[in-house]
């Protein structure tokens, strides 16, 4: 068969054409991700933190501790290969999609593509000669334990027996004695992990990451690898998961949902606690709000130490109980924390104005709210108020005997209320690296500028936490928005009584519809087997099925009463069926009345 071309062409120019093809295929790029500029994303994404050279010095490299990572030292945290090792392309590209979690370094699986993504880990390899030659073996890691209590256990004694207390603390919230000593390879200072917050983690928080981490190593930090003692028989590798659940144990088994309501249940039996230790704490769920650095108002502070705080509350119809917890691994002032706190100081950007020069100042905690509740979702400035929306703050100092009450209009502005108007107190306990703050006030002082606390409201509140330790001082702490605290009312016994009665009406009323709609399908004379019928006029039946559906309407406002209660007692279960409740209720009600009317037309209006 001959091919007719659609220009004069010998063999030989034919042989040449398909050999020019040939070759121009040849050099379309087989991926996609290799058509991604790479340098490009780097620059647009990375270069502010990283640099534009890779060395990690970014313009916004001074506001962070952890500094961001120099790429030209090939020398990486998270890994599945040996310590010392480069990392494989598979590892790189965790941390870009994951983050770094406790620093800076955010994840960006929801804000690059797949290809840009690996574009990116390309580009990265180029700022090391290191990555010129072969390409890295993973470490094999053996499959995961179980996690039983013996295995926790067991964990606990390696835990003990190779001193990682010395950095971690005893129970693990970076507390030990060498922690104010710490220091990465490039000689800044760096805190040992809370394993209290394994969702702080690098390279994640579940017991087969922490593993890894146990056998890696973090190259460029304090953390060894723990493969060498496994290998020299030390402890064996069943003993290092051991101890990667025992890690995993010291943190809730879920990582903390951020919730913006702290709930303070009633208590019907007794007075609100007077302590942090008492047992009525135990049924009460602690409540996480996230800090952040407070970068709004100069002297900004881009370094917090606490990055979150627990919160628990009880009232009793007359006092409220607020309790505060946060990992801190000192108490400030504290002399051996005294260089560390200086050097976080001096290198912590930007230098604004009367920013923090020396160590040494005490810990802090603020919990403010608005003076006066608005009617609707209005709140104050939640840097503590300004002047036309002032809140009323309660101050806690690990200087100071008590806690101090305040009327703040703006950042830095509060003014203590006179001593007869000081109605907060506080009971303070650190211990473990731990600080808990037990606030407790009357609902209502009869101060003329203290908000009255209502029970079945919610009222606005916001957190500010200071770490003298961390060279925290003035406006440089953390700060959180506002979140709500609802005072639970007693729930009235009708929202539990009333589900049977409502549910032996429906019945009833359903029995009865049925009947009559039976009987008018089976004619006048007839009888439906089981249950007997009885012939009513129009009139009649009219009225009765208008009666029904009223009936159902009014128990659909009974059932949406009982869930409006419900929801104002802090009950979200009981609110939401009751809201189900009513609006089944209200169709059938009107399904009823509508039904009724149609079916006792008479026959010639309904045609």
């Amino acid at each position: 068969m001959r091919i007719a071309l659609p220009w004069p062409c010998d063999a030989r120019v034919a042989a040449a054409c398909l050999a020019v093809a040939l070759s121009a295929v040849a050099l379309v790029p087989t991926s996609v991700a290799a058509q991604v500029d790479g340098e490009a994303l780097y620059v647009k994404w990375c270069a502010g933190c990283h640099g534009e050279d890779g060395t990690g010095n970014g313009v916004a490299a001074n506001t962070m501790l952890p500094r961001p990572r120099d790429f030209t030292l090939a020398l990486y945290q998270v890994r599945t290969t040996a310590t010392g090792e480069l990392p494989t392309d598979a590892d790189i590209l965790k941390v870009i999609d994951e983050g770094m979690p406790g620093t800076a370094m955010p994840g960006w699986v929801d804000v690059l593509s797949q290809e840009e993504r690996l574009a990116l880990v390309d580009h990265l390899k180029t700022y090391s000669r290191f990555f010129q030659g072969d390409a890295p073996e993973p470490l094999e890691f053996s499959s995961a334990t179980r996690g039983t209590d013996e295995a926790i256990v067991s964990g606990q004694e390696v835990y003990q027996s190779v001193e990682c207390w010395r950095c971690h603390g005893q129970q693990g919230r970076g507390d030990g004695e060498s922690a104010p000593t710490l220091e990465d390879d490039a000689g800044f200072p760096i805190l040992a992990a809370d394993l209290t917050e394994n969702w702080t983690f690098n390279g994640g928080g579940t017991v087969e990451e922490i593993y890894r981490v146990l056998r890696t190593g973090l190259d460029g930090t304090p953390m060894p690898t723990f493969s060498d003692i496994v290998d020299a028989g030390v402890i064996t590798d069943e003993q290092l998961w051991g101890l990667a659940h025992y890690v995993r144990s010291l943190s809730p088994e879920e990582t903390p949902e951020v919730r913006e309501v702290v709930s303070a249940k009633r208590i019907t039996d007794g007075t609100v606690p007077e302590t942090v230790g008492d047992e009525a704490w135990e049924a009460v769920e602690p409540i996480y709000v996230p800090l952040v650095g407070q970068i709004v108002v100069k002297p900004r502070w881009f370094n917090p130490r606490v990055g979150g705080v627990w919160v628990q509350a009880l009232h009793d119809g007359q006092e409220l109980a607020l309790l505060v917890s946060w990992t801190d691994p000192s108490l400030s002032p504290d002399p051996t924390w005294a260089d560390f706190a200086q050097r976080v100081i001096e290198i912590m950007g930007p230098g604004d104005e009367g920013a923090a020069t020396a160590a040494g100042a005490p810990d802090q905690l603020v919990v403010q709210f608005p003076t006066a509740l608005s009617d609707g979702m209005e709140r104050p400035y939640f840097l503590q108020g300004d002047p036309r929306r002032p809140t009323n703050t309660w101050t806690w100092r690990s200087d100071a005997p008590d806690a101090v009450e305040s009327i703040a209009r703006g950042l830095g502005t509060a003014v203590p209320q006179p001593d007869g108007e000081q109605h907060v107190t506080a009971v303070v306990q650190h211990a473990e690296g731990e600080w808990k703050v037990l606030f407790r006030r009357s609902l209502d002082t009869g101060g003329a500028e203290d908000l009255v606390l209502p029970v079945g409201q919610a009222v606005p509140m916001a957190f500010q936490a200071w770490d003298g330790d961390n060279g925290e001082s003035g406006n440089q702490g953390a700060v959180s928005t506002w979140y709500f605290l609802f005072l639970e009312q007693p729930t009235p016994v009708s929202v539990y009584v009333a589900p049977p009665i409502v549910l032996v009406l429906t019945l009833l009323f359903g029995l009865l519809a049925i009947r009559q709609a039976q009987w008018e399908a089976t004619g006048a004379g007839a009888r439906v087997a089981r249950l007997p019928a009885f012939r009513l006029t129009k009139a009649v039946e009219r009225a009765f099925g208008m009666g029904v559906g009223l009936a159902w309407l009014g128990m659909a406002a009974a059932a949406y009463r009982s869930a409006s209660l419900g929801w104002d007692a802090g009950h979200s279960d009981l609110g939401f069926w009751w809201t189900v409740i009513a609006a089944l209720m209200a169709i059938a009600g009107l399904s009823a009345m509508i039904g009724t009317f149609i079916h006792t037309l008479p026959r010639d209006e309904g045609r």
